[in-house]
């Protein structure tokens, strides 16, 4: 140890400075590479970083472009959309309308047919009736005459008079039933 500690008394020298050729050598060993590394490597640095940074505002501009055309196509198709609920609700009230229409024709026309059906029922009964009473005044007619021939004893075959004979009998049993009800 004592050699150790002679040592460090003769030598005085700081460690951390260098000596002085080798910090000049050093120094301008640094500026050449610093010198051509600005010279060559540099202006390809900066050009690689200038493309980027243009690639990166391209992108980003394309972006905001295609951001705002996506944005107008999205309020497009909104526009479109709500156009078209519209035009479907204004189609679906028309539907109903006409479907509502539709229905009061057909009640109107089903009332019209059945007012029909109903009139031809009671023509058809109005002929019925007037041709069974005619039938039956024949008949009655008939039956009449020849009760009143047999009590009579004497044949009543004179027709005008047995018509008029029988429309009167007739008649008066209408009278008689018309002032029973």
């Amino acid at each position: 140890m004592s050699q150790l500690l002679i040592l460090a008394a003769e030598d005085k020298e700081n460690p951390l400075v260098p000596p002085i050729p080798e910090l000049v050598i050093g120094l301008l060993a640094f500026v050449i590479v610093f010198g051509f590394l600005a010279w060559k490597l540099l202006p390809t640095i900066n050009k690689v970083l200038e493309e980027r940074r243009e690639a990166i505002e391209g992108g980003i501009e394309k972006a905001e472009a295609a951001q705002t055309e996506a944005q107008s196509v999205l309020e497009q198709y909104k526009a479109q959309l709500a156009e078209a609920r519209h035009e479907a609700a204004r189609l679906r009230q028309e539907a109903q309308e006409q479907g509502a229409t539709l229905i009061a024709e057909m009640r109107a026309e089903g009332q019209r047919q059945r007012e029909e059906i109903v009139a031809a029922g009671h023509t058809q009964i109005e002929a019925d009736r007037k041709a069974a009473a005619s039938a039956l005044r024949q008949d009655v007619g008939k039956l009449a005459t020849e009760l009143a021939g047999k009590l009579v004893g004497e044949s009543l075959e004179d027709h005008a008079r047995q018509s008029r004979v029988i429309d009167r009998f007739l008649d008066e049993l209408e009278e008689k039933a018309e002032a029973s009800r």
